[in-house]
């Protein structure tokens, strides 16, 4: 049946920003959407692609929270662009090289930052949808990943321009950039990949890769807005 994001509750103390030190926190808790939803990914892949989506982001995200403690780099946006380059080396895969080409231009972008609040989480989700639209090639409405992160990229960037804008206010704008986003996928043709030969399939569908960004998104708005 159709997936339902739960907004993370708005009450509480918010956090507001990420230091080097919580990094490998937030990665935790993108790792574990990533494992909650790997065979749902796997199920959606099969349908248009290799069927391996849900394993591979869950291995890749499942690797980055221990890459960031053994990681010696002090400066925070290097320690991400980093092990966003390891992240590329865990499991061979297209969307993985995707997702690690964004983690390392994202961090590159945060290069002499020493923590993410929400101007800095705007700019990371900017830099990230650059990093996979160079390294794929792809362009916003191909039908891909970058069709979540990208409208997140767009969305949190008007909240941290908003007078009083928290990492929380930023964080639930990009998810709902992102959900937005993978809804639009149902009527996109797919130009990449097997997906390709599935054209007509994919009518209706949201795709698959779009909804591992929107998963990544969930992880950091789960954290950000605990």
């Amino acid at each position: 049946g159709p997936h339902t994001l739960l907004y993370p509750d708005i009450g509480g103390i918010k956090m507001q920003e990420i230091t080097i030190e919580i990094l490998p926190q937030l990665f935790e808790s993108v790792a574990a959407v990533m494992a909650e939803n790997s065979q749902r990914l796997c199920e959606m892949d099969a349908q248009m692609g290799d069927g391996d989506l849900g394993l591979t982001m869950k291995k890749g995200f499942g690797a980055l929270p221990d890459l960031l403690r053994e990681s010696d780099e002090p400066d925070l946006g290097k320690r991400i662009a980093k092990v966003g380059l390891k992240m590329s080396s865990v499991v061979p895969s297209t969307m993985q090289t995707l997702m690690a080409s964004g983690l390392m231009a994202a961090g590159k972008s945060l290069t002499g930052k020493t923590a993410i609040g929400p101007e800095e989480l705007a700019q990371y989700l900017a830099a990230f949808a650059e990093g996979i639209q160079k390294r794929g090639k792809c362009q916003p409405g191909d039908r891909t990943v970058l069709d979540a992160i990208a409208p997140a990229a767009q969305a949190a960037d008007r909240a941290a321009k908003q007078p009083g804008a928290s990492l929380s206010s930023v964080a639930q704008a990009a998810l709902q950039g992102a959900d937005q986003g993978v809804e639009a996928t149902r009527t996109m043709t797919p130009k990449f990949g097997k997906a390709a030969v599935f054209a007509a399939r994919a009518q209706e569908m949201v795709d698959q890769g779009a909804v591992a960004g929107q998963l990544m998104i969930l992880g950091c708005a789960n954290y950000i807005c605990k």
